[in-house]
């Protein structure tokens, strides 16, 4: 491959990775991360309501990682409101796993803007150290796919396996029970995806621009010597 190929490709790997950083940036503070619907289980049980009269109990719900908004329907109109997760719903949500899911999408950001300069460095300049050639381009680009899927992992185990929309709408609810009625994830979500699964097409891309994986050497075969091994 010639260099000129090298630098674009080099290039192209640079921009999806600063794209990845400014698209994470922007999600991060947005509130579209999960959006749902929440069933007024106590007052539906109270009236027995069934089919068209259950519509009155359901309310909807869509929050992020800082703040969301909830719109609670108990048979006698909506409550809107607004919350945030600090510090109003520390005590109410796994606040370990939320904190380690926002230090994670923070440092995925800088770690994609780390790779973005050492890409551009490598088409544009001179590396001169393991860690500024190809070792650091898999490095970073591999630090931030796991960052990525690591952040993946724990927000959809809060979300399904921890139940972080019903104990949202459960907060400071004595008379009222919510359920989850239905939730799905949003478009925060999904750019996170993105950009974890660009990262990984990046170390695809370093390998197409002729640089082997790190770690691997090829075995080459002395002849010689194993023709005088096998003479003794």
């Amino acid at each position: 491959m010639t260099k000129l190929q090298k630098k674009v490709i080099f290039c192209l790997a640079g921009t999806l990775s600063f794209a990845c950083a400014i698209g994470i940036a922007g999600a991060l503070g947005t509130q579209l991360w999960v959006k749902g619907t929440i069933l007024c289980k106590t007052g539906a049980l109270l009236v027995n309501a069934t089919g068209e009269e259950l519509k009155k109990f359901i309310g909807e719900i869509q929050y992020g990682l800082f703040y969301g908004q909830r719109n609670k329907q108990c048979g006698l109109g909506g409550r809107p409101a607004t919350f945030s997760f600090f510090p109003d719903l520390l005590h109410a949500i796994p606040a370990s796993m939320h904190v380690s899911i926002i230090t994670f999408s923070s440092a995925l950001i800088v770690f994609a803007l780390v790779g973005t300069g050492f890409f551009m460095f490598n088409a544009f300049g001179t590396p001169y150290e393991t860690l500024h050639g190809p070792m650091g381009l898999y490095l970073w680009s591999f630090i931030s796919c796991s960052c990525g899927s690591l952040v993946l992992i724990l927000f959809s185990s809060e979300v399904k396996m921890h139940n972080l929309t019903e104990k949202i709408a459960n907060y400071r609810e004595g008379g009222f029970t919510y359920k989850t009625d239905t939730e799905h994830f949003e478009k925060s979500f999904w750019i996170l995806l993105v950009c974890t699964l660009v990262h990984g097409l990046n170390i695809g891309l370093i390998r197409l621009a002729g640089f082997e994986f790190p770690f691997t050497k090829s075995k080459e075969l002395d002849t010689s010597s194993g023709a005088i091994d096998l003479m003794y």
